[in-house]
């Protein structure tokens, strides 16, 4: 690409051949609204929202889409072009659902913004709206076309993510929406409850399933025991609900929150997922020495279960039967929590904060009721916490660190933190299974070749005269050429995790939104959330999940040892074939 010289708003300016106009404004300071326009996902110059006028054309330009040429002058801020956007801000309204106080994302909406933006103010274009399908049939997301600006980010997102493309435009014309085929529930399609649509959406139109409510009722119910317990990657978001910067690390003032709020207990699920590498682990090496089934599939995510369950349900022997991090934990709660401290569990009332809308889902399994009890009963999300906690008034920057619980459950190491991030139970896992599998207790825990964003991650692990080959994918298109190899017996590897969503945990469907101009900055929140994982696990004075002394005792205390009957009862699992479409 050569270089060329453009002129923008009477600034000459250089860059290259290939570029849009919107990239090269930005990269000089000059803002151009948008709003279907998201970067590495869609770039149509549907909503026209970033049109300026262009020497020569004969109409305005969409500067998402229109690219630059030598000697090209472009206008962003002319009479023309503001009123033209103007203009199409006020379509998009007339036919979208203007009751912003009660919405979902009241303050923190795309439309919303630019309204103000822009100048609009009244309603310009009274009339008929496109009919409305409210959908909360689902376990975890909801969908009301009401709110719909027909932008495409979401069905860009479920086909580059997960290559599932359920979501689609359908109709022509004024009766236009977004949906599942036929406009069928999410419910009844092959959705898997990832909620990265709610991630991209810029208005209300897509959310989760809210269960604030439920936990309320919980907190101010006498005869309720309340355990809350948090997943790791929520403190690497949770802060930016309370406007600090993306990664901001905050355990310590999320513990004194939910104190404040009213928990009876506070744990982290970082115990579970120490847990998690116990089972896990032990089931690997039990497979690996006595002719089991691999590749083994890890089974933390339950959006990955979802769509191993429709999509290749002929692989369904290769996941580990473990349950996830925070339903072994809700298990353990309800079960040796509920002994020692003479509860009776029906009285117990566990909620789960999670990164995660499926997790919402997963709590509902047939799979994860264990002796006529949920091991959870309620699962928030990170943006439902932020909201819990500015109902109840909390003073969440200005709060002073407190620590989780310690009886029982408080101790977690290194390797249970980086669960939140592609990699990490891999990692965690490779610390446990090494050790044991060598007999030692080895220095070298960084396992660097399984971290990070980009897109299939392998690993070579070496013990004595024994190679095992690991894989780590995240997002379904990524995973998918693997699955494709297991179920055509040509898999070199012995031991895979696969995780839902692009980045893990930390880019779960259910963490704080990153706004469209964070997004097309090319700034990577996925690394910086995941860095703060990484800087607690090298905080942490144990990083082996086996040597986590309270699993130790739990183990010898209740459980007996990994795998056995009673661990198996209480924190395995199993699946089963589920159709596609209902």
């Amino acid at each position: 690409m050569g270089k060329i010289k453009v002129t923008i708003n009477n600034r000459v300016v250089e860059t290259y051949e290939g570029k849009t106009i919107l990239e090269v404004a930005r990269e000089n300071g000059i803002h151009i609204p948008t709003l279907c326009y998201l970067k590495n996902y869609t770039g149509t110059g549907a909503c026209r929202v970033c049109q300026v006028e262009v020497e020569g054309a004969r109409s305005l330009c969409a500067a998402c889409v229109y690219p630059v040429r030598d000697g090209m002058v472009v206008k962003t801020n002319s009479q023309r072009a503001l009123e033209a956007r103007r203009q199409v801000v006020e379509l998009i309204v007339s036919n979208h659902s203007k009751d912003c106080l009660s919405c979902i994302r009241n303050t923190n909406c795309e439309l919303q913004r630019l309204c103000q933006e822009l100048g609009v103010r009244e309603d310009a274009y009274k009339g008929e709206k496109t009919p409305q399908t409210y959908d909360d049939f689902s376990s975890g997301v909801v969908r009301n076309t009401s709110k719909c600006i027909l932008c495409g980010r979401c069905i860009a997102a479920c086909e580059k993510h997960q290559g599932l493309g359920i979501l689609g435009f359908m109709d022509r014309g004024f009766k236009t929406k977004v949906g599942p085929v036929y406009d069928k529930s999410l419910k009844d399609v092959n959705c898997m409850q990832c909620g990265q649509c709610i991630n991209v959406c810029p208005v209300g139109a897509l959310h989760e399933k809210e269960e604030i409510d439920n936990v309320i009722e919980a907190l101010n119910d006498p005869t309720k025991h309340v355990v809350v317990q948090t997943a790791p990657a929520v403190r690497a978001s949770l802060g930016e609900e309370f406007g600090m910067p993306i990664g901001t690390r905050v355990t310590g003032k999320m513990v004194a929150a939910l104190k404040l709020l009213g928990f009876d207990k506070v744990y982290d699920t970082n115990f579970g997922a120490d847990l998690t590498i116990m089972e896990e682990g032990y089931e690997f090496i039990d497979r690996l020495e006595n002719g089991g089934v691999l590749p083994m599939i890890t089974s933390c995510s339950p959006g990955w279960i979802n769509y191993c369950e429709k999509e290749y349900p002929d692989i369904l022997d290769h996941l580990s039967s473990c349950k996830s991090p925070h339903m072994m934990l809700g298990a353990m709660i309800k079960s040796h929590y509920a002994e020692v401290n003479n509860i009776d569990p029906k009285d117990i009332y566990v909620v789960s904060i999670m990164p995660c809308v499926a997790k919402k889902g997963e709590k509902e399994r047939d799979q994860m009721i264990t002796d006529g009890m949920k091991d959870v009963d309620a699962v928030l999300t990170t943006r439902e916490l932020g909201k819990l906690i500015k109902m109840f008034g909390v003073d969440f920057v200005n709060l002073k660190d407190e620590e989780f619980d310690q009886d029982l459950f408080g101790e977690y190491t290194g390797a249970g933190v980086i669960f939140g991030a592609s990699g990490g139970v891999m990692e965690a896992a490779l610390r446990t299974v090494v050790d044991v599998l060598s007999g030692d207790s080895l220095d070298y825990i960084e396992y660097y070749s399984v971290r990070g964003q980009r897109g299939l991650k392998e690993a070579k692990v070496t013990i004595g005269d024994q190679t095992i080959y690991v894989a780590v994918a995240h997002s379904m298109t990524i995973a998918k050429p693997l699955l494709d190899e297991i179920r055509a017996g040509t898999s070199k590897y012995q031991f895979i995790e696969i995780m839902g969503c692009p980045g893990g945990c930390i880019n779960g469907g259910g963490q704080s939104y990153v706004s469209a101009q964070v997004r097309n900055s090319g700034f990577d929140h996925r690394a910086a959330r995941a860095n703060a994982l990484y800087d607690e696990d090298r905080a942490m004075p144990v990083r082996k999940s086996h040597e986590n002394t309270q699993i130790q005792q739990l183990y010898a205390d209740y459980l007996g040892s990994p795998n056995s009957e009673k661990a198996h009862h209480l924190l395995h699992t199993t699946y089963a074939k589920r159709d596609k479409y209902q």
